[in-house]
């Protein structure tokens, strides 16, 4: 496991001053921004990337204090576990538990078989519960690092919460179903109340137990707060703009913010649930992590930048869009190589030789090396040991049958390219990019 130096010891990187006082950025990711989350007293913020690893910042500057890398792919999702901690949880199906003051794990903790979305954490501070697409929540005691117990969902869960007791969990499913876990019998006996069978898979939960609603967020694009008490549906912020993929809720809970696949950003006042302000957030692409900042007057926003924004929220109206064209919004003068290069493969591979902040490795030199090979990246068991050898063909195979099938257990996400002239057109731009070595 590659560890960082200690937090303490890292430089602390200002970030440039920009003339629009309407935002700043939180940069130094190698791929899009999963997940943020903020500490209590509002002093540091958390960034989780698809390049692997957890970004520090302190919130007073912003300044970048430093990375937690130790996932073996994706970071989904992290949280402030603590004084001084933080647990966070990825696409390698673990668990970390990070001492903020030197950088490193205080433990690992496996035994999930999927994905990890989404982890909470008690509001005694000692069991961390994690939501993973095994179909299970995993619950951990945070002192030893050990499981003590799983609840058996039986689909994917994307999100799940405690309870203000401690004592009970809830849960939002593929299965578009929103659960409550009473967990007084112990996690293995957890029976479950069905709360709201949405149709559609529900990504993401926010919950108010003391002013007694439930919100969720779809991937039909659906917004529904729900009473608890009763069940029913008491408002309906469906903007149809979907997938939903981001509640946030400020710290003293008047406001709730909704981010969705389309760019935008959705404030609403809980007392009544009329806007507060709605904004498009990004030129292009998803909001996929959302929070708000320690004094709830702004919100940190992240998708398929490999930067996470800082808005206040007063400001936002005004603000249609960020100044800097997304990543993907670059398609004009480009060749078709190099914008299925750019939809496609720049989120996880450089093509430099230092391979910069990515989830994948560079593709530098790629034609003629050999796949799981490259010295310096840990490759899946499945690369790791893999007999094939990159050249036109087999990366012709890799589109067109999909890494799913071509390279099954490997760490790259699946994905397609069904035209045979877009993926011809990509091998030419690769082969000329990546300075190959194929004789």
């Amino acid at each position: 496991m590659r560890l960082l130096p200690a937090l303490a010891l890292a430089a602390a990187l200002a970030l440039p001053a920009r003339a629009d006082p309407g935002f700043a950025r939180l940069e130094g990711h190698g791929g899009p921004v999963r997940s943020v989350a903020v500490a209590p007293d509002g002093s540091r913020a958390l960034t989780t990337s698809f390049d692997n690893s957890v970004g520090v910042w302190s919130l007073n500057s912003p300044t970048h204090l430093g990375w937690l890398e130790g996932h073996a792919a994706a970071v989904n999702h992290a949280v402030f576990a603590g004084a001084g901690r933080v647990l966070s949880a990825g696409d390698d199906f673990a668990l970390i538990l990070w001492d903020l003051a030197s950088g490193r794990p205080v433990h690992r903790m496996e035994g999930h078989k999927g994905k990890v979305l989404a982890v909470a954490v008690s509001p005694d501070g000692a069991t961390a519960a994690s939501a993973s697409w095994d179909g299970s929540v995993g619950l951990w005691d945070l002192a030893s690092g050990e499981n003590t117990g799983w609840v058996t969902v039986g689909t994917n869960v994307n999100d799940v919460a405690f309870a203000a007791d401690g004592k009970g969990l809830y849960t939002a499913g593929y299965d578009g179903e929103v659960k409550f876990w009473d967990l007084s019998d112990g996690p293995a006996a957890a029976s479950a109340t069905v709360l709201h069978s949405h149709g559609f898979g529900v990504n993401v939960i926010a919950v108010d137990e003391a002013r007694g609603w439930l919100a969720l967020g779809g991937l039909d694009g659906g917004v529904l707060v729900m009473d608890l008490a009763t069940r029913e549906i008491v408002a309906d912020l469906t903007a149809d703009r979907r997938p939903v993929l981001a509640l946030a809720l400020s710290p003293d809970r008047s406001l709730m913010a909704v981010g969705d696949g389309e760019g935008y950003i959705h404030v609403v006042r809980t007392e009544d649930w009329s806007t507060e302000r709605d904004f498009h957030a990004v030129a292009r692409g998803p909001v996929w992590a959302l929070a708000f900042t320690g004094d709830g007057q702004g919100l940190i926003s992240g998708g398929l930048d490999d930067f996470a924004t800082v808005w206040p929220i007063a400001e936002a109206a005004s603000v249609a869009e960020t100044e800097q064209p997304h990543r993907f919004h670059l398609s004009e003068g480009l060749s078709n190589g190099e914008r299925q290069f750019a939809r496609k493969c720049s989120i996880c591979h450089s093509l430099t030789p230092d391979g910069k902040r990515r989830a994948g490795p560079t593709l530098f030199g790629l034609f003629g090396r050999r796949a799981g090979s490259l010295e310096g990246y840990t490759y899946s068991d499945a690369l790791a040991g893999s007999d094939i050898v990159w050249s036109a063909e087999t990366i012709d195979l890799l589109f067109d049958l999909g890494p799913d099938h071509y390279t099954p257990g490997s760490k790259m996400p699946m994905q397609r390219i069904t035209g045979e002239e877009d993926r011809a057109d990509l091998i030419a731009y690769l082969r000329e990019a990546t300075k190959g070595t194929e004789q």
